[in-house]
């Protein structure tokens, strides 16, 4: 691991500590450029780590501050998800699979944050789903399934199909603040990728089974 460290950076508001982790992809052409926009003070963009193609590591910013990766969005009723959340950031354009050397170092990485933090797998989201109306990343051809079979992410099977946004909300999604419509997209990008159309029985027991095994609200009461 190499340190580059950004000046985008701050204490995290209220003493808040991370109980969220959130995937990105760059969509810049390489992980030096990458770096460079996230440490330059005129973008006021940054991650707490970039990971690029080759599996390399960077960190820009300390665990413990506030990197500004995220922006406006919500997760539950975490609304400052800078403040809850440590941001990594993946060397893609998100229109080709991430390498094996690059999921690799993301395993080991997470692995080491989730146990730092004590940060649970269902806290463990991409940029659209705490931003469906206006992030998409990591993407369609990111390997979440991967990550939930080593124990770092979740995975949906199915439960009793009943409203669809109803259980969105429970399991986490911004329902309310974008539309229906844009919650959906986020859904099927993360679990469901090749999926169109109209909303579905599959999507909604999907949905059932995400929200019965973990509600978000069970992990902020």
């Amino acid at each position: 691991m190499t340190e580059v460290l950004s000046p985008n950076r701050g204490a995290r508001r209220e003493a808040a500590r991370p109980d969220l982790l959130v995937l990105h992809y760059t969509a810049m052409q390489s992980a030096g450029a990458a770096i460079e926009r996230l440490c330059a003070p005129e973008a006021e963009v940054s991650a707490h780590y970039v990971i690029c193609e080759r599996g390399g590591v960077t960190r820009l910013v300390p665990e413990a501050e506030r990197a500004w990766h995220a922006g406006a969005g919500r997760w539950g009723d975490v609304c400052d998800v800078n403040s809850r959340s440590i941001g990594i950031e993946l060397a893609n354009c998100g229109d080709h699979p991430f390498p094996e050397p690059q999921m690799s170092s993301l395993e080991v990485l997470m692995l080491g944050i989730m146990a730092r933090w004590g940060i649970v797998p269902e806290r463990v989201i991409g940029h659209s789903d705490m931003a469906p109306d206006r992030k998409g990343d990591p993407g369609p051809r990111f390997d979440w399934a991967r990550l939930a079979r080593g124990g770092l992410s979740v995975w949906p099977v199915e439960g009793v199909a009943g409203d669809f946004y109803a259980d969105a909300a429970r399991f986490g999604y911004p329902v309310g603040d974008v539309a229906d419509a844009q919650v959906l997209e986020a859904f099927r990008l993360r679990f469901r990728p090749w999926a169109s159309g109209a909303l579905s029985h599959e999507d909604a027991a999907l949905m059932a089974g995400l929200a019965k095994r973990w509600p978000v609200l069970r992990e902020n009461a």
